[in-house]
């Protein structure tokens, strides 16, 4: 075994001129241009469990995600996810939040944003994650585009001050969602007023805490649509909504097909039984 040695290169970077660095550039620029966008290098993320990769343009539609995005939003194919939009794929309120974001990095307002956000993980549940944004930049040098990582936060990063403040109604959310759930007791609970609570979920995540119960609830009622036999009214039911036209109306709102129809369409999409 050889005599551990710090690793550096075999000649002095500082004796390159600018002369050889331009020229250098120059050809790590026709290298790209030669390369097919398609396999890019965003394909390194679909080994690196934990950590998914998103792009964007400048109007905001996904332009390449990772497989692991692809799994939290139970889609079997990047087609299914080219094209669309934040407000296609959350609450109104949250997507207005990212937008916000993607505008500061394309106006070059901010050259990174870094944050802790409420996603939503492959049980449909709400769970913290970190996001860092960065803009995509064109030949020019102009932004062109957001791209993106997420990863779900440690222990240490979930004890943030900011997030403390709604923690622990997320946490009664993520455990409670299946039950007549008030968000008035969800505030008492956390010593806070209804006001109070409202204000701190904005404030952190963009969305009211109705919304993100709403969207649980209609989340946990896919997964059920699609792993067991239940009645669409039997799913609405354990999911905490126990009117079933209401059921009907906000899964179709939210994920965009009726109950019935989503069944349909992912069961014709699983792989057949041998």
């Amino acid at each position: 075994m050889r005599n551990a040695t710090l690793l550096r290169p075999q000649f002095e970077w500082a004796k390159r001129s600018p002369r050889i660095v331009k020229a250098l550039k120059r050809e790590r620029r026709a290298w790209l241009e030669a390369m097919d966008s398609a396999c890019g290098f965003h394909r390194l993320f679909e080994h690196l469990p934990g950590v998914f990769f998103f792009a964007k343009d400048r109007d905001g539609r996904s332009m390449f995600a990772s497989q692991g995005i692809l799994d939290l939003y139970k889609m079997c194919d990047e087609t299914e996810m080219l094209g669309l939009s934040a407000f296609d794929l959350y609450p109104a309120s949250m997507a207005t939040g990212y937008v916000a974001d993607d505008t500061r990095l394309l106006s070059g307002q901010a050259k990174q944003i870094e944050r802790l956000e409420l996603w939503f993980d492959r049980q449909g549940m709400p769970d913290w994650f970190v996001v860092i944004k960065l803009p995509i930049l064109d030949r020019r040098g102009k932004p062109h585009g957001v791209m993106g990582v997420l990863r779900q936060a440690t222990e240490n990063e979930k004890q943030l001050p900011v997030f403390q403040t709604v923690s622990k109604a997320v946490d009664i959310i993520r455990r409670d969602f299946a039950k007549p759930l008030l968000i008035s007791d969800i505030a008492d609970s956390c010593f806070q007023s209804l006001r109070q609570l409202q204000r701190q979920f904005r404030s952190a995540f963009g969305a009211t805490p109705q919304e993100f119960l709403l969207k649980t609830r209609i989340l946990a009622a896919a997964r059920l649509l699609e792993e067991t036999s239940l009645s669409v009214s039997e799913v609405g039911t354990r999911c905490g909504i126990l009117d079933p036209s209401a059921f009907i109306l906000q899964f179709r709102k939210r994920i965009g097909v009726t109950p019935f129809a989503y069944r349909r369409e992912r069961r014709l999409l699983l792989p057949p039984t041998t």
